[in-house]
């Protein structure tokens, strides 16, 4: 995690929290619940799992997630949203998924989102 010395303003430190390809992504899919890394990884088309275990890291370091490992063989390791921070960012993240399908319906992709299943 590099936290810069200067901010404008909060808003451009919660930016630098979530920015990236995929920290959303994985946000996103740890709304659904507690899940392994390899779970994870399935889930989320395109990443590789040293991609995922770094930003994985740097959503622990933020509050945003949260890990869980268990003493058991093989070794279990779950990650899930935090409860204060990681889920009041979900807020705004369906936020922004609005708006994303309320443009994409706009601009003639709305067969992307009848494929996937976001809206019928």
């Amino acid at each position: 995690m590099k936290l810069r010395e200067n901010y404008t303003c909060p808003l451009e430190l919660s930016h630098d929290m979530i920015k990236g390809k995929w920290k959303p992504i994985i946000l996103w899919r740890l709304r659904l619940g507690n899940t392994s890394l390899s779970q994870l990884k399935k889930d989320i088309n395109g990443i590789t799992q040293k991609m995922l275990l770094e930003q994985l890291k740097e959503l622990i370091e933020y509050g945003l997630v949260g890990k869980n490992t268990f003493d058991v063989y093989p070794l279990k390791v779950e990650y899930f949203l935090t409860d204060d921070r990681g889920n009041e960012l979900i807020k705004a993240l369906i936020i922004m998924q609005k708006i994303g399908i309320e443009f994409m319906l706009e601009n003639g992709m709305s067969e992307i989102l009848y494929e996937k299943g976001i809206v019928t």
